[in-house]
């Protein structure tokens, strides 16, 4: 799911100051005017930051993959930003348009197989900082605070933040210029970029134009990249009805996660019905998945289905239907909330048909069953064992 920034970083007193963004400072400015050995990155201080972004110029695969992987895991580490997050997101941004960054390179990192033009992976990445950035964003933390309360790294991540925060407008000048961009992995980063980007309250006067200009090109885009365009539209607060209508279920699929669209009937029966096969769902999109879907696409048709319901009995089926394909890792985010809904306020020991439907298939299901403690809390939020066998004995 989410990549979840460190819970230090929860907002700031104040916005960012209104930049030009049109003055974008170059790639070797940056590098040069920048005290990269007085910042930090998750292991130690930035001092080796600079030749690792410069391998990003190197038109070197195995370089190029490395100073990927480097940005990924170092700079932003594990959603986590340090004070040589900005200015390196900065150095990226400033180099996107740069020829040398269409080389074909794979991440260093041993999870992401993906063979695609350095640019793409780099319009991911700073996807991924507005994603950190924007993290709580509406709360006030006042710095002087933290430090008062000697709370040194909590201070450090909250400047961090307001430092990747204040650079938004730069990021965003720089990756607009990629999204009608013929390479589709290039189109479909700059989408998922976009998405965070737009978030930013500085921006927000974007939003209408950039989801007109997007609903312009659909016509020309995957389907992957058409999901994409609804799920960033939705995000930002604009109902994407026309997509809601595509000819594609996985279009219509995440057009209807839309909480834009949470009124709309039509929204909901596209999450029922997607929710009929939750494992052709998840199916969808293969690799080529829109990069805001950070998981299995069920638990978000779940999350959206559970957000325009109120009761058991209108989720039943879909809540059988997970039931019978899950397993015990993803009870955080499927058949947990699932279950908390079946049982809530239920009276002990009286099961309806629907829920003893569920408990069946669940107690059926050899992979929701093991040496998994998350489970175990589910089951006692809804009242329930959290034994196999005292669960079928209920239903027998």
């Amino acid at each position: 799911m989410k990549r979840q920034a460190r819970p230090g970083v929860t907002g700031l007193r104040g916005r960012p100051q209104a930049v030009d963004h049109s003055n974008m400072r170059s790639p070797r400015t940056i590098i040069e005017d920048t005290g990269w050995g007085n910042l930090h990155h998750a292991y130690a201080a930035a001092s080796d930051t600079p030749a690792r972004l410069l391998h990003l110029l190197s038109e070197d695969p195995e370089r190029a993959g490395d100073a990927l992987a480097y940005i990924d895991a170092v700079l932003l580490h594990q959603g986590s930003m340090y004070s040589a997050t900005a200015p390196a997101a900065e150095f990226v941004a400033a180099i996107l348009d740069d020829p040398r960054t269409l080389v074909q390179c794979e991440s260093a990192l041993p999870w992401d197989e993906r063979s695609r033009s350095l640019r793409a992976g780099l319009l991911e990445w700073l996807g991924k900082v507005a994603e950190s950035a924007a993290w709580g964003e509406p709360a006030e933390v006042d710095v002087s605070t933290a430090d008062a309360a000697d709370d040194h790294d909590d201070a450090q991540e909250l400047r961090a933040a307001q430092a990747c925060r204040a650079v938004r407008g730069y990021v965003h000048a720089a990756v607009e210029k990629f999204l009608d961009d013929t390479d589709a992995s290039v189109r479909q980063g700059a989408i998922g970029a976009m998405t965070h980007l737009l978030a930013a309250p500085e921006l927000a006067h974007r939003r209408a134009h950039t989801a007109e200009r997007l609903m312009d090109s659909v016509a020309e885009m995957s389907a992957a990249e058409r999901a994409a365009v609804a799920l960033s539209i939705g995000s930002w607060g604009i109902p994407p009805l026309a997509l809601l209508a595509d000819e594609r279920p996985e279009v219509r699929g995440c057009a209807a996660l839309s909480r834009a669209l949470d009124d709309v009937p039509a929204s909901l029966e596209e999450i029922r019905a997607a929710l009929r096969d939750p494992r052709a769902a998840d199916a969808w999109f293969g690799e080529d998945r829109p990069p805001q879907l950070d998981g299995q696409v069920r638990f978000f048709l779940v999350q959206a289905l559970l957000r325009r319901t109120r009761t058991f009995a209108e989720v039943a089926d879909a809540a059988v239907a997970v039931a019978q394909m899950t397993n015990a890792y993803t009870v955080d985010f499927d058949w947990g909330p699932l279950l908390e809904r079946a049982f809530a306020g239920a009276q002990q020991g009286q099961l309806s048909a629907a829920q003893r439907r569920f408990l069946s298939a669940l107690v059926d299901n050899d992979e929701c069953w093991g040496n998994i403690a998350n489970p175990m809390i589910w089951f006692g939020k809804a009242g329930l064992p959290a034994e196999r066998e005292a669960l079928r004995a209920m239903l027998t």
